[in-house]
């Protein structure tokens, strides 16, 4: 009787415990892309992977821009508990701190996906995240990126010296800044303007997408000497989550959930380079088209220049200091930036 007793209290304790493991999380997440996106579909992808991994217990329902909050929104969003995580580029959030924009986009510090994850995973980016996000009331899971951006042009580049004087279009902000000190004259001009901007040199160069983009929507047809791989932008793309429910979950549920978002990495950029190799391939067979690949000279030359407008910014702010420190100190040490 008392082997029964005990057998009866082992079998409810490991109840127990099966039913703390069992414990679900529905979670919905916003995206910054809209659906249809090969960026959303990769982002659906690994919400499907995270329900595999955790044997249920996380399922992620991942939601379209604007199918909630606008894409701008979406971090006081995930604060206040509207939805419980988001997938979207940080640099959306530079009005609270200029530090979300110089770590979301240090125009010109970045030659690879590889160099910004290594900087997010061993160069204190990750950390750093944090340290931006937690006062905010998100847990950084882990970033992304579709790839540095391609760049548009009529005329040949290959190199800083060629940039001199040239008629861009490029956003405001960083971008803007980076491209004038390097002496061009860039222009702010939406993406829909782009292709007709170029056609009738109003410009003769853009700062517009990935090359894959660029070649199926024909701007290689009115501008044909591509810069690739691009020289000068790279978006980090956050996974971050409501904190409160990140303290809430198991370390093993953590853990899962940040290594899905290495996995997830390494599918958005693996995939995505394939859909610019293909396109490169293509344009490269195309006699009218040249492709300019820049040396890692003149990408170092670039970047230096770009340096002096990440110190304008990293004044704005105590924590873009912070990351402005912490970023130049990596790219330093991995021999990326020309001191």
């Amino acid at each position: 009787m008392k082997l029964v007793k005990t057998l009866t209290a082992a079998a409810a304790l490991a109840c127990s415990a099966t039913v703390g493991l069992a414990q679900d999380y529905a979670l919905r997440f916003q995206s910054s892309d809209p659906a249809g996106n090969p960026n959303f579909e990769l982002q659906q992808a690994w919400a499907e992977r995270v329900a595999t991994l955790t044997g249920g217990r996380v399922t992620v329902e991942m939601l379209p821009v604007g199918s909630i909050v606008q894409h701008t929104e979406t971090q006081d969003a995930v604060a206040t508990g509207i939805i419980d995580g988001h997938v979207t580029d940080t640099s959306y959030f530079t009005g609270k701190d200029a530090a979300f924009g110089l770590i979301a986009n240090p125009v010109g510090a970045y030659g690879s996906p590889a160099e910004m994850l290594n900087f997010i995973e061993y160069g204190g980016g990750k950390e750093l995240m944090n340290e931006l996000l937690n006062p905010y009331g998100l847990q950084f899971i882990g970033a992304t990126t579709p790839g540095l951006e391609a760049f548009i042009s009529k005329v040949p580049l290959n190199g800083v010296a060629d940039l001199k004087g040239l008629k861009m279009r490029a956003p405001e902000g960083l971008v803007q800044n980076v491209f004038l000190a390097a002496g061009a004259a860039p222009v702010n001009l939406p993406g829909s303007e782009v292709f007709t901007s170029l056609d009738k040199g109003v410009i003769d160069a853009a700062d517009y997408t990935v090359f894959s983009t660029n070649h199926q929507q024909g701007m290689h047809d009115v501008a044909n000497h591509p810069v690739y791989p691009g020289f000068h932008s790279m978006p980090l793309v956050e996974v971050s989550i409501n904190k409160g429910t990140w303290d809430s979950m198991p370390a093993d549920v953590q853990s899962i959930l940040e290594i899905s978002v290495r996995d997830f990495a390494r599918d958005m950029t693996s995939q995505l380079a394939m859909r610019d190799a293909v396109s490169v391939a293509a344009a490269i067979a195309n006699p009218d088209i040249t492709v300019h690949n820049w040396s890692a000279e003149e990408r170092a030359k670039f970047r230096t220049i770009a340096k002096s407008q990440w110190v304008a910014v990293a004044e704005k702010s105590d924590n873009a200091k912070r990351v402005y420190e912490v970023l130049t100190a990596y790219l330093t040490e991995q021999g990326l930036l020309a001191e």
